[in-house]
């Protein structure tokens, strides 16, 4: 598939977990399908969401594998590279290409901090060890060593080094992306920016968790902006917000698994020793889930 169709709502999927350490392959099936069917652009596996630092290589490759062969074409899968040594994320990179993906989602993991000379050599590899499409992805609040403009501008001259999906909150350092790379780096949004305002500024589209229990509305969301209505998006992403904030209260995973499993998918609980929601918490999300519309997902 042609990475034409990057843009509009890429999912950050989760990934469902039985207590034994079974990748729960129906579930994720029918979620992809009905996130399809929702109008969503595109799915990403081993997105933070999807609890990458949590899980064997087996389980990464199955998690992404199920998904592949779930989608069958009809959006493009970007799945998650992480490691914390080039070899290490070469090798996952080529071996998610061989699945079958359309894009990578680069991420590095860090336990002592990298040099901007080796955060550039670390994603500079992932890209040359594929032939896909490379999404950048940088989250200061959860990684040690972050993508500084100058890496970014730097990386935006490998030619498969196509987008960056950022999460840092600033939307001035987007502005800034865009300024130095222009048209050879593309700017997905995070759930940590308001998608509207990126919308607005240039972006292409998102990358967030909240996009898997809120499809039809990000979608909806998505529309109105590549439509140019402006005032309309803004009234729909003022509700929306609701979503992101309870995202960015709570555990990122276990926050979307009890959204999901409120509107009737079985997806458990986050990986150990990550916590479930607490009743209270849970009836929080239910209860923004209800004042949104967004309990039919399911149905």
């Amino acid at each position: 598939m042609s990475d034409a169709a990057f843009h509009g709502v890429f999912p950050y999927l989760v990934s469902p977990v039985s207590a034994t350490g079974e990748i729960m392959h129906v579930v994720i099936a029918r979620l992809c399908d009905d996130l399809i069917a929702a109008g969503v652009h595109g799915l990403t596996p081993l997105g933070s969401t999807g609890e990458f630092a949590y899980l064997s290589w087996p389980q990464r490759r199955r998690v992404v594998e199920v998904i592949v062969q779930a989608a069958r074409g009809r959006v493009p899968v970007v799945a998650g590279v992480a490691a914390t040594t080039i070899a290490d994320a070469t090798f996952q990179a080529r071996e998610l290409q061989s699945l079958g993906c359309d894009g990578i989602l680069a991420i590095l993991e860090a336990y002592f901090p990298i040099s901007d000379e080796g955060v550039f050599s670390y994603f500079k590899a992932v890209a040359e060890a594929v032939t896909l499409p490379v999404v950048l992805y940088t989250n200061p609040n959860f990684q040690r060593s972050d993508l500084s403009l100058p890496v970014i501008e730097r990386l935006s001259h490998i030619p498969n080094v196509r987008y960056i999906k950022d999460a840092s909150t600033n939307t001035g350092r987007l502005l800034s992306i865009m300024g130095r790379c222009g048209d050879a780096i593309k700017v997905f949004s995070a759930s940590a920016h308001i998608p509207a305002a990126v919308m607005l500024i240039g972006g292409v589209g998102w990358m967030a968790g909240p996009a898997c229990i809120i499809p039809r509305q990000s979608v909806e969301l998505y529309n109105l902006c590549q439509a140019a209505r402006w005032d309309d998006a803004m009234a729909l992403q003022r509700k929306l917000w609701r979503i992101n904030e309870a995202f960015a209260r709570y555990n990122l995973a276990a926050c979307i698994k009890a959204g999901l499993a409120i509107q009737g998918y079985a997806v458990g609980d986050p990986v150990p020793p990550q916590a479930p929601l607490t009743a209270e918490e849970r009836r929080a999300v239910e209860a923004t889930l209800t004042e949104i519309g967004a309990l039919s997902v399911a149905a």
